[in-house]
């Protein structure tokens, strides 16, 4: 059962998500909420990038880099696409994880620079409530836009 919980759990995060991103173009990859916060861009690549990179915590290293992470938005240019597939690749890499790891498994504790030791489980539900989050910071930039 646990598996099945998890799995809807990502499922749901995606499709909820899913309502913020199907609106990012690049025509608004720009904008943002006022001159101190970050991009549409910006945040969007983030989530993608930390989705992978947190994978090295799980056991599953990424070839995704880190432009994002402890960084601020300069008004870097971030291709849509590249961005849409680190998103997709972290959406596939969770998938797997849910697939791949046992009942047992998911409350193996792992050392964070972040959190301290915490369980798998808890460091997969930090990762969708971060994609949240920022999904969140997404619709509202384009909602003001």
């Amino acid at each position: 059962m646990q598996k099945e919980l998890l799995t809807e759990m990502l499922v749901q995060n995606q499709l909820t998500n899913s309502f913020s991103f199907g609106k990012i173009t690049n025509e608004n990859l720009y904008k943002r909420l006022n001159e101190q916060t970050a991009s549409v861009g910006f945040i969007y690549r983030h989530i993608g990038e930390t989705m992978n990179l947190f994978g090295y915590f799980f056991g599953i290293p990424s070839e995704v880099p880190n432009t994002t992470m402890g960084q601020q938005d300069t008004g870097q240019d971030f291709d849509l696409e590249t961005s849409q597939s680190y998103v997709a690749k972290g959406y596939e890499m969770l998938k797997k994880l849910v697939e791949e790891t046992t009942d047992e498994d998911w409350l193996t504790e792992i050392d964070t620079p972040f959190f301290g030791k915490v369980s798998k489980v808890r460091l997969f539900s930090h990762v969708l409530f971060h994609n949240s989050h920022h999904a969140g910071q997404i619709s509202l930039i384009l909602s003001k836009s």
